[in-house]
């Protein structure tokens, strides 16, 4: 395959500190490439030097005559004073107005990042960060390219955005290299993994899982300074192992070859274990809402909605941009107040809220000031540690904790605030977008303290590998008032969210097409189908419910009665969609 971009021997650094040593490599056609690495370690500075958008300082790097290349970093601006037509359409060069509108792969484009709704004539200077990057990955997406650029192109998308993106990047035919820590997106996309470390670029074949089991495979090697770590990549084997099977490309012998790097690890955690303990730390009252209504000025986002969350849940909540996540957590925390009904606090619960605001503290202190002004010393589940230990753990070496506070990047100033959370040893955590501005590592740490924490858990995140990771519950805002529960998590929130938009679009069209006697009987002929299917699904959740209540003090039983009775539930549901469609046929 042709050869798009080249990097011979390339250094690069910002005042003393060398980002890029000497670092060789090359971007194919075909090739679809993730960076991953610690904050601050140059996978930004790897991609502006790429892309041409920041010179090297020695070395050489060459690009294909002609090379299409559209580049989105956290640093392109779009023009001043342009409006979302002028940055996205008007390049295109359409002769009329509309042309654009019968374009299949525009219309696809803007309906996918959901820029339709942000309004063509919108000004791009008066909107949000986050919708002045959909903007611009819009306005690169939308060109015919060789070669796409991305910098954390995921962090402004919803779960339906994301999974979009990924969908559409792997459609195209033009090579990619993107930087990102969404682990699903770059399990899905990536074919290749480049990790920046200490100025080097290190290079691996396949996706996350692949990256992660060379890695545990390197640090198996190494001397016991790194044996923290590569405990951290084992346990991390170990909770992709018991994913989906095609989490990896790799022959079977590398499989057998990782599994028996993680044959002693026990399991991510013990369910029942943690739930009867955060019982005994929290009560049987955690949060209820009762009969709340809750609204923001142009609509109300729940309705009469009763909600009882309980000791040890762990609950991922999702839904699309604007859907009300943010503002439901605000009310559980205490933030915000309901229009009707009320909010119940045990005595016991202590909450601790990770909003998207970021900490307004003292410029003047040390980092370690700032862990310690909550405590010294912190239990979090099996782990006892120092300040300075917790910090660690979020990627604050013990010469980084002296840096003063106004000396942090944005995303250092994410993770200490999630420190400082920690510090105070909630038993409830309500988190907004926790993967924001944090890398894999330190999601990874996260999620390890997780594994051992009983406490309640209620989580808003786009990163579906997170949810799925901390989650045993996943709850939906579909903007119909209610909350729903999904049994089959964030799988399920996408046939969902994929049914309601294909109703969406064949309601004109039924409106339009007279009614075809012949589908209406194979309409009745499918309604009929269904309603035995529903008929057995009811009687077995009947039976699971009755096994459930004699199984009540043998938890390995009720573990699996449990996990057959999601599956039952989400066949259900589904079915029961399946339903609501061929009705509309019949009546239709």
């Amino acid at each position: 395959m042709a050869n798009l971009v080249n990097l011979e021997t390339v250094s690069k650094s910002f005042g003393v500190r060398p980002l890029l040593d000497g670092v060789s490599l090359g971007v194919s056609e075909g090739d679809r490439i993730g960076v991953v690495g610690l904050n601050g370690g140059g996978k930004t500075t790897l991609l502006e030097v790429l892309a041409g958008v920041e010179p090297a300082d020695d070395g050489r790097v060459s690009r294909s005559r002609d090379l299409r290349m559209a580049v989105v970093t956290q640093r392109t601006e779009l023009p001043e004073g342009s409006t979302v037509r002028n940055a996205v359409i008007d390049p295109l060069g359409f002769d009329a107005e509309h042309e654009w509108a019968a374009d299949a792969r525009v219309r696809s484009i803007l309906d996918g990042l959901g820029i339709m709704a942000l309004g063509l004539d919108s000004v791009v200077s008066t909107m949000s960060g986050g919708e002045r990057r959909r903007v611009a990955l819009a306005a690169a997406l939308i060109q015919d390219l060789e070669l796409i650029v991305l910098d954390e192109p995921t962090n402004h998308l919803d779960v339906e955005g994301v999974r979009w993106l990924a969908e559409h990047l792997l459609a195209r035919k033009c090579a990619l290299v993107v930087v990102t820590h969404d682990r699903w997106f770059l399990d899905t996309v990536c074919n290749r993994t480049w990790e920046v470390v200490q100025g080097k670029v290190e290079q691996y074949e396949g996706g996350y899982a692949d990256w992660i089991f060379a890695r545990a495979e390197r640090q198996r090697l190494a001397d016991a300074a790194e044996e923290k770590r590569q405990n951290l990549a084992r346990k991390e084997l170990a909770w992709l192992r018991r994913g989906a099977p095609a989490r990896t490309s790799k022959p079977r012998y590398r499989i057998e070859a990782a599994e028996a790097l993680i044959a002693d690890v026990p399991p991510l955690r013990d369910n029942v274990e943690l739930i009867a303990f955060a019982k005994k730390r929290l009560g049987r009252t955690v949060i209820e809402l009762e009969d709340v209504t809750l609204s923001i000025p142009d609509r109300v986002l729940v309705r009469d909605l009763t909600w009882r969350i309980g000791p040890g849940e762990r609950i991922g909540l999702v839904g699309v941009n604007g859907s009300g996540k943010t503002t439901l957590l605000r009310l559980l925390a205490g933030e915000r107040e309901p229009e009707t009904g009320k909010r119940i606090q045990g005595q016991t619960v202590k909450i601790a809220h990770l909003s998207q605001e970021l900490l307004d503290l003292d410029g003047s202190m040390r980092v370690l000031e700032a862990i310690e002004e909550v405590a010294r010393r912190v239990v979090l589940g099996k782990y006892e540690m120092s300040a300075s230990q917790l910090g660690e753990r979020f990627g604050f070496s013990s010469q980084k904790q002296w840096t003063p506070v106004s000396d942090l990047s944005g995303g250092e100033r994410r993770r200490l605030q999630l420190c400082r959370l920690l510090m105070a040893e909630p038993n409830v955590l309500l988190l907004d977008e926790p993967t924001n501005d944090l890398d894999i590592d330190t999601l990874q740490q996260l999620e390890d303290l997780l594994d051992s924490w009983a406490g309640t858990l209620v989580v808003i995140s786009h990163d579906r590998y997170l949810v799925e990771r901390v989650c045993d519950r996943v709850v939906a805002l579909f903007g119909d008032g209610g909350l729903t529960d999904l049994p089959g998590g964030i799988d399920e929130y996408l046939k969902r969210r994929d049914s309601v938009r294909d109703r969406e679009t064949a309601a004109p069209a039924a409106a339009k097409a007279p009614s075809n006697a012949a589908d209406q009987r194979l309409a009745r002929k499918e309604l009929a189908r269904l309603e035995r299917r529903l008929e057995v699904l009811h009687k077995k959740e009947a039976e699971l419910h009755a096994a459930l209540a004699e199984a009540a003090t043998d938890p390995d039983r009720l573990l699996k009665l449990d996990a057959e009775l999601r599956a039952v539930l989400a066949e259900q549901a589904d079915v029961e969609t399946q339903w609501m469609v061929a009705a509309e046929v019949v009546e239709g």
